[in-house]
Parts: C-alpha cells; structure tokens; sequence
C-alpha cells in the first residue's frame, strides 16, 4: 500500500508521530525557528545528545531520541542556504528529505513530520521549495515501502494550501 501523504498546519513539536524532522543548522545544537522549537519542547536531553553528533553536512541528516517531544525520533538535516538556486541549493534541498527518509527506514519508523526545509532564514522561496521536497519524497518512497505516512507540518495555513495543491488527489 503507497505512503499516505498529506500537508497540515499545526506545530511539528505536538506530532505523536516516530519521527519529525528538524530544519536544523550544521552545528544541531539548536538554533531559531523549528530548530529552537524542537529543542525547546525536546528538553536538554536532545542538545546533549546533539553534542555527540559532530553535527551535520547541508543535505546530510542524523536521528536523535525525541526526549520530551510526543515523537520517538528526531531527524535533523541542514538545509541549504538559498543563494540564487544556481549552487546546487534544490539537489541540497532534496537530499534532506531523501536522507531524512532513509534514516527512517532504516530504524523501521512508519510516520513521519516534515517542516517546510529551508523556507525560513535560509530564504529558499517556499514555491520553489514545496515542489522539490514532493518530488524527491514521492522518489524516495518508491525504494522504502516500510514508510506508510508523510505528514508535510506547514507553519501557515497559505503554506498547506500550496502543499495540498501540488498533492492534488494524492492527499488523503
């Protein structure tokens, strides 16, 4: 049975879920936005256990415990920084999801919570952003079939509407 894929709005730190994936920066010892959020909400379990990573190359991605968080995991992957999309940012972009995915699979989670990668300060237009991580979670779900559902968590409600726009049909 093919991944149930599907956009909310609400607050990733809320999601009973295996695993949400953190937007985080390169250092994962916490940052703004999703990342502080995370943090916050995880307790200071999460950033002693992020200490030991030795953080995380942009598009690469590492699984933490979720700690405080009603999630088991915690995925955390470097987006791109958005230059001018000439430097390789939407390969980049894809590659957190890909890699996020996989790191899933391979701890055998089923429910995944994705934030909108990227679209925050590192300024990767979210019109531009929204496509690249669909295509590249629709390829990736074609060689994990363990995954049974893909919940993209949008901060605004404008931000699910483009997701559930692009997933058409799809969306269950």
């Amino acid at each position: 049975m093919p991944a149930i894929l599907r956009a909310i709005h609400a607050d990733i730190t809320t999601l009973a879920v295996d695993a949400i994936v953190n937007a985080a920066n390169k250092t994962l010892l916490g940052g703004g936005g999703v990342d502080g959020a995370i943090h916050r909400a995880a307790g200071p379990g999460l950033l002693a256990c992020c200490r030991t990573l030795n953080g995380c190359g942009t598009g690469e991605a590492k699984i933490t415990p979720g700690f405080c968080l009603p999630a088991r995991y915690v995925i955390h992957t470097a987006g791109p920084v958005w230059r001018d999309g000439e430097h390789g940012e939407p390969a980049l972009l894809a590659a957190c999801y890909r890699h996020a995915l996989e790191l899933a699979a391979q701890a055998g989670l089923e429910t995944i919570a994705f934030p909108c990668i990227g679209t925050g300060v590192y300024g990767y237009p979210p019109v531009l952003a929204a496509p690249c991580a669909l295509s590249a979670v629709r390829e990736a779900l074609t060689r994990l079939p363990g995954i049974r559902e893909v919940i993209f968590c949008c901060f605004s409600e404008g931000e699910q509407r483009r997701y559930e726009g692009l997933l058409g049909s799809e969306a269950r």
